[in-house]
């Protein structure tokens, strides 16, 4: 803020010195527009006994020794000068009042320089003074604008230009202030040395728009052609606004992506990227890029980017998406059962976006769920047919995955219809066909012999297991009587079932009758049957073992083709080792 002083310092001192020494009291510097005028005032003094008649005063440029003959800007005695300021210098004081005010008119860059003034009171009562004044030819307004400008906060900005020509003054406005305000005119002000100014006030709240504005300050001599024109732009300190940012990215898994953060702000921003409070890169600079390569899985979610500077700060957030296959699904749950329980089977599996799942036994599906991570299957009241290899398929069209397990359901023995003896001139051999799970204990029983025969005699048993078959076979030669009725029994921890073994044939004593010949036949063909038995039921577990083999494929949302069929070497199985205690 400018300050009036209404006693000027410079002529507090001419006061002061009244009364006996050399001494000259001056403006240090003056400055005027080129081609207006400048009154440069000037008081001097002397001891009061030298009493002159009359008072002479010269005006020295630049040097104040006569015996280096510098120019002579005024001279009161001869009126002889120097032609560069001939017609253009006068004196405007009275010199018998100790007044040694100086104008120069028309004013020229050449005219600048040190202006020193030397009394002379006749005979050797002559004496130059030491001290000057510096004349500085300007062309351009001075605009003052405070050293820091922040936005949101009241400035002010002046301009100033020297008013110390009595012939001209000067006039002013602003020019590309629109926006900020009307200006304030102060007026003629007086300065410390004794010299005016002209000054204008703009007073305003900037923006963070306004910085880089270019303000204008005119001095207008009115009745001339004079103007001169001063531009100084504004600085504005503002805090960062983060300007541009991606909006939010979906990129597949492999791929590189690249997320920018642009932040507008004065001075520039440190631009920082950072994911769950870990800082992942940082500059200063007024754009920042955060570059992934070969993305995974792991690097989807929310990246924030904070720009901060002494102002203040401002974030945003971008939320990376990563779109992979699913993974290798999961399965929990039941995988042993006692027949009648409710089994729980829990399919879980990750993926983006979520997959189509699905849970097949051979051709049949059994449970599925689009666009979810897990798949419940429920099983109530499990039965021997439940028991078998289970296929967990998990898609999107990203790819596929998927896993096979095995539920194993428990039950007590069931002796199956085709369990039978056959006799062979004097060898009977009896079939017992069991299916169970867990594997049973089987024994033969010949009631009227009162004779138990087990699996273990391996003399007279033969047995082998398929899947959750178990045949045993009875031998029995010499037998060259009737044959004994047999009964054959299994059992397990879950129960026991016997079942009387028919002979095959119309009458029981047929085989008496047959000869030699017939009873070979018949023990081949009663070996033959057994084999096709053994070998029909280890093909139907072989087909329950693999996945989806022949047939028609089920509808599967990404893929034209189901791919699970043959079990692929991509797809796993679940080994089941655990059983749960009942």
């Amino acid at each position: 803020m400018i300050i009036l002083t209404t006693l000027p310092l410079f002529w507090i001192m001419i006061s002061a010195s009244r009364g006996g020494h050399w001494g000259a009291w001056m403006p240090s510097s003056i400055s005027a527009f080129e081609g207006t005028c400048v009154s440069i005032p000037c008081r001097f003094d002397f001891p009061d006994e030298l009493r002159p008649a009359v008072v002479h005063g010269v005006w020295y440029f630049n040097s104040p020794y006569p015996k280096n003959y510098p120019p002579v800007v005024f001279k009161s005695r001869t009126q002889v000068v120097h032609e560069s300021f001939q017609g253009r210098s006068r004196l405007l004081g009275d010199l018998g009042l100790r007044n040694c005010t100086l104008l120069l008119s028309t004013l020229s860059p050449e005219l600048g320089g040190k202006y020193y003034f030397r009394g002379d009171l006749g005979g050797y009562n002559q004496y130059t003074f030491s001290e000057h004044s510096v004349l500085d030819i300007i062309n351009t307004p001075n605009i003052v604008v405070p050293p820091e400008v922040v936005a949101g906060s009241e400035v002010e900005v002046s301009c100033m230009v020297p008013d110390n020509c009595p012939e001209l003054r000067p006039e002013l406005s602003w020019l590309g202030h629109e926006g900020l305000g009307e200006p304030t005119v102060l007026g003629r002000l007086r300065e410390d040395e004794g010299t005016w100014v002209q000054v204008s006030l703009l007073h305003f709240v900037p923006t963070r728009e306004a910085n880089g504005q270019r303000l204008g300050c005119q001095a207008a001599f009115p009745n001339t052609t004079l103007q001169f024109e001063g531009y100084a732009s504004l600085d504005v300190k503002y805090p960062p606004a983060i300007v541009e940012m991606n909006s939010s990215v979906e990129a597949i898994e492999g791929s590189h992506v690249s997320l920018l953060c642009g932040a507008d702000s004065n001075p520039p921003p440190l631009l920082t990227w950072m994911r769950d409070g870990m800082v992942l890169r940082e500059a200063v600079a007024e754009s920042l890029y955060l570059d992934l390569e070969e993305v995974t899985p792991g690097e989807d979610g929310v990246y924030a980017c904070l720009a901060e500077n002494a102002y203040g700060q401002d974030n945003r957030t971008v939320e990376l998406s990563v779109m992979y296959a699913p993974w290798k699904p999961t399965v929990n749950g039941t995988v042993v059962a006692v027949e009648g329980e409710t089994v729980s089977i829990l399919c879980s599996t990750q993926s983006n976006p979520d997959p189509i799942l699905t849970i097949f036994k051979e051709k049949q599906i059994l449970a599925t769920v689009i666009y979810e991570s897990q798949l419940q299957l429920e099983l109530p009241a499990v039965t021997p047919e439940d028991d078998g290899e289970y296929w967990c398929v998990a898609e999107n069209q990203y790819g596929q995955r998927a896993t096979a397990f095995n539920l194993s359901v428990e039950f007590s023995p069931i002796i199956l219809l085709e369990s039978h003896c056959a006799a062979a001139r004097d060898t009977v051999q009896c079939l017992c066909v069991v299916k169970s799970n867990p594997e049973p204990s089987v024994a033969f029983e010949l009631p009227s012999r009162n004779v138990t025969v087990n699996e273990t005699e391996r003399e007279f048993v033969y047995s082998e297991r398929s899947g959750l078959l178990l045949t045993s076979i009875l031998t029995l030669r010499g037998q060259a009587q009737a044959p004994p009725r047999v009964i054959c029994t299994s059992r397990n921890l879950y129960g026991t079932q016997s079942l009387e073994l028919p002979f095959q044939g119309a009458h029981r004593l047929m085989w008496a009758k047959i000869g030699p010949v017939g009873a070979v036949v018949a023990f081949a063909i009663l070996i033959a049957i057994v084999c096709y038995i053994t070998q029909t039921r280890r093909k139907k577990n072989v087909t329950e073992s693999s996945s989806f083999s022949g047939g028609d494929n089920p509808h599967v949302l990404y893929s034209p083709e189901f791919r699970i069929s043959g079990a692929p070497d991509k797809y796993e199985s679940r080994e089941v080792s655990t059983r749960e205690s009942h």
